[in-house]
């Protein structure tokens, strides 16, 4: 017996989900999210920005603009990295995401699965790769700037298929080649068809608690052979 069926076998059959919440639909830039405000990428994995001469500059480098909801402001051209509400990639510029509270997954239908939020005034195009687990990546087409969409199922990626990581590579001939937000100015990227992540204590917690029933069961059966004595 596994240590997750064992707990449960415990805990009278009902499985212990941690942290998972109760969900709702939220509309962000048009688009609705079933799963609200958790749908968004959650942690910048890592980020590259175009080769030296064609990178954006400092203020626009703050990868970690693109996390969560999407918050374009109008703004293009920022002062700081706290002041802007997207980063840019560069001409050939990387940027990989992780959800953390949620998987991406595939819907079973024709419907958009994945929403990449590319903003300001140029139309520049970008790649899209999806990891299980970070290091093999597996493509799903690319978007041609503004906000666009991604059916992951055309790709052969149903409701079953989970995946944490999303990168996007900035098409290098396409939009400006130079300039202080050149490539792909990214504001948000979410999971339109996801699901929660939920967490199963490890063993070392399973056994802490399997030993605080023990030590409550010894409790009680101590109170009641006191109250037989008296």
């Amino acid at each position: 017996m596994s240590w997750k069926t064992f707990g449960c076998a415990l805990l009278g059959g009902a499985a212990v989900v941690l942290g998972a919440g109760e969900a709702r639909a939220e509309v962000f830039g048009g688009v609705e999210f079933p799963q609200g405000a958790i749908s968004f990428a959650d942690v910048v994995v890592s980020y590259l920005p175009g080769l030296e001469g064609a990178d954006p500059t400092a203020p626009h480098q703050g990868a970690g603009n693109a996390l969560g909801a999407p918050n374009y402001n109008g703004v293009n051209s920022c002062a700081s990295q706290a002041a802007c509400s997207f980063v840019s990639l560069g001409v050939g510029g990387a940027l990989v995401l992780r959800f953390t509270d949620n998987l991406l997954t595939g819907s079973d239908s024709d419907a958009d699965d994945l929403w990449i939020f590319e903003v300001g005034p140029d139309v520049e195009d970008t790649t899209v790769d999806v990891s299980v687990d970070g290091i093999t990546w597996l493509s799903v087409g690319l978007v041609t700037g503004n906000t666009r969409g991604i059916d992951i199922d055309a790709f052969g990626f149903g409701s079953s298929s989970a995946f944490s990581f999303v990168r996007l590579i900035d098409v290098a001939n396409e939009g400006g080649q130079s300039g202080g937000t050149v490539g792909a100015d990214i504001d948000a990227v979410g999971a339109i068809s996801t699901r929660p992540q939920t967490a199963v204590p490890e063993p070392a917690t399973w056994a802490m608690m399997i030993a605080g029933f023990g030590l409550a069961g010894g409790a009680l059966r101590r109170r009641r052979v006191a109250l037989r004595a008296a």
